[in-house]
């Protein structure tokens, strides 16, 4: 689905990302890890196209980003963050918030709505607003709306990081399922080995800016390509 090719992503006129060569197929979950200020992020805003390379390409299902309408191609990915950034309205309205700005019909938006919120478990919570829900339960709604618009590609950026450890690992193995049994192509960013190898099918490794190991997490724990790889490996909890 993605091809990446000599990527070099600038700002400020210096290169904070660079990808020899990348692919991730239909269907996968791929999981990014490194170092704080590695990279990781920035691959995702590139991947959603709010960052433009300064050289290299991206293609997606055989298009450069370059040659897609940019509203039709954002139309096709989900983005999930750090803060679950919902709206002061119901649980219910803020799922259906990106449904109703695509013209999708009132009955159609009330299935997927049911559907997703009934998924992520906030169906209770229909009615509840936003600013009332704990931060577990507004990630959950979070995912929900990310979810209910059917994205080609979803990206994900460390969206659990600020989530006490029990709440932080349900919603993991909640999404690791949901990811598995829809054949989702997802990139999910984390810094946590343990985490990328629960939800991922391969991990990508980034540090100083530059993509430089592909692979299984045990791949990686035990055959890491280089010493940038071993010092972000030494530098994880035992």
């Amino acid at each position: 689905m993605i091809e990446i090719r000599n990527l070099v992503i600038q700002r400020n006129g210096r290169a904070v990302l660079k990808i020899d060569s990348l692919d991730i197929a239909q269907g996968e979950a791929l999981t990014v890890v490194g170092p704080n200020g590695a990279g990781k992020s920035t691959l995702l805003l590139t991947l959603a196209y709010l960052l433009k390379p300064a050289h290299g390409d991206i293609r997606f299902d055989g298009t450069s980003l370059k040659d897609w309408d940019e509203l039709e191609y954002r139309r096709k990915i989900s983005f999930v963050f750090q803060s679950s950034l919902l709206l002061d309205m119901t649980v219910e309205e803020n799922v259906a918030l990106g449904l109703k700005f695509r013209g999708v019909s009132k009955a159609e938006i009330q299935v997927r709505v049911g559907k997703w919120m009934k998924g992520l478990g906030v169906e209770s919570l229909s009615k509840r607003r936003a600013g009332l829900l704990s931060g577990g339960e507004a990630q959950r709604v979070s995912l929900a709306r990310a979810f209910v618009l059917e994205p080609d590609l979803l990206l994900l950026d460390e969206p659990f990081a600020a989530l006490d450890p029990p709440t932080h690992a349900r919603l993991l193995d909640d999404l690791a399922k949901i990811l598995k049994a829809g054949h989702r192509t997802a990139v999910f960013v984390t810094h946590n080995l343990k985490e990328a190898a629960r939800v991922g099918d391969r991990v990508a490794v980034i540090a100083d800016g530059t993509l430089r190991q592909v692979g299984t997490a045990r791949q990686i724990k035990s055959e890491p390509v280089d010493e940038s790889v071993r010092a972000f490996l030494d530098e994880l909890p035992q």
